[in-house]
């Protein structure tokens, strides 16, 4: 069978810093119509191989191909552009006083801090981007009087803005109360289900995150796979133990998975 054509392929993919080694032969491939969670404990490596994709970290070894182009050969700063990034490193950097429109404009520049002037054209664009990720109301209000859930939904708004083929984000729901939180992953749902929508690659340590849009799921363990495929193969109580080095169970409520972890026996002394 002919596989269909790739957004991200990854193979062999190694990173090692002295003599720290940080990925260690990463094969990995996202094809369109595909979304993907990525799972792992802190020090898993999912921080380093996003570095990876987006041209901030340079690998020891193997081959990055991203949208067609291979790492290496083709201008990744150029790249980038077609790559969008929700994450809470970006949330922080955003000016204070920048209302929600002028924010989602700034990533047609790949710009924090809007100062570059933009066309009428722009302007219509960023309103449409707005109504989709239903934050029109919010056209005029700055920055600061954002909440954690509307800031998470405008830097959406402003990745979609340079028309990405592939959105990264970033556990996007650090910092988000409860209802804000799952607010904001029924919206994800909403968006990875439109027509058109960019290839969605969420990084989370929670299951619960893990809407039903995403077909896939990429788990890593101390820099390695520990598995990668559909997700109804790779979310599993034995896999998730592994990753996560402890015993977890895995249930379900309205339709969507939850994991408790057991209980440590106490040593006998």
């Amino acid at each position: 069978m002919k596989r269909t054509a790739a957004i991200l392929d990854v193979r062999d993919l190694g990173i090692q810093r002295g003599n720290t080694r940080i990925l260690d032969g990463v094969t990995w491939r996202v094809e369109r119509g595909q979304h993907w969670f990525i799972l792992g404990s802190n020090g898993s490596g999912k921080t380093s191989l996003l570095a990876a994709l987006t041209g901030y970290l340079t690998p020891t070894e193997g081959e990055l191909e991203l949208l067609g182009e291979r790492f290496g050969e083709a201008d990744w700063r150029a790249l980038r552009l077609h790559i969008g990034i929700v994450s809470s490193a970006i949330r922080q950097l955003m000016a204070p006083e920048e209302p929600a429109l002028e924010t989602v404009i700034s990533g047609k520049f790949a710009m924090i801090d809007l100062w570059e002037s933009y066309t009428a054209a722009d302007k219509r664009n960023a309103l449409r981007l707005l109504r989709q990720i239903e934050c029109a109301h919010l056209s005029d209000r700055p920055w600061l009087y954002l909440s954690q859930g509307e800031r998470q939904r405008v830097l959406i708004g402003r990745a979609l803005m340079a028309k990405p083929k592939l959105l990264i984000l970033d556990e996007p729901c650090a910092g988000l109360d409860p209802v804000a939180r799952e607010h904001f992953l029924q919206f994800l749902q909403r968006l990875g289900k439109q027509r058109n929508a960019p290839t969605l690659v969420l990084v989370t340590h929670h299951v619960e995150e893990i809407m039903p849009v995403f077909t896939h799921g990429l788990i890593l363990r101390e820099g390695r796979v520990l598995a990668a495929g559909p997700k109804r193969e790779v979310l599993n109580a034995p896999l998730l133990s592994t990753a996560f080095g402890s015993k977890v169970a895995l249930g379900k409520q309205d339709g969507r998975l939850t994991l408790r972890v057991a209980p440590r026996r106490k040593a006998v002394v």
